[in-house]
């Protein structure tokens, strides 16, 4: 059962990591409405850069912490909900701008390993 948490955590760190530090400047079908990068998404939203840059620090910082939970359990549970909230939050922005369910499964997914993550 060990393995197949640590597994779960690396696909929800790196994916996140991707997406904030590799990706954050391009476009992918998932973004909201018709945004072509994160600024542009979090515009879509109706949030304020600002905002962007503090989601972007917790989901890096809760990454990493999913990452160091490997090594030090006690960040798992932790990282693993506060991960889990900002889920929730990317998928009733998704819903905010109606966007069709499919560019909402990604932050479902994570949504959903986190709370396999923080539960096993």
């Amino acid at each position: 059962m060990n393995y197949i948490v640590i597994v779960l955590q690396l696909i929800v760190a790196l994916g996140i990591l991707n997406v904030w530090l590799l990706r954050s400047k391009m476009a992918t079908s998932y973004r909201g409405g018709n945004a072509k990068n994160l600024r542009e998404e979090f515009a879509t939203y109706g949030l304020p850069y600002w905002f962007m840059c503090v989601v972007g620090i917790l989901k890096v910082g809760l990454a990493i912490a999913l990452l160091a939970a490997i090594w030090v359990p006690a960040l798992r549970q932790p990282a693993a909900f506060g991960m889990g909230v900002l889920m929730t939050g990317a998928f009733v922005m998704h819903l905010k701008v109606k966007d069709p369910i499919s560019k909402a499964l990604p932050s479902l997914g994570v949504l959903a390993l986190c709370l396999a993550i923080a539960l096993l």
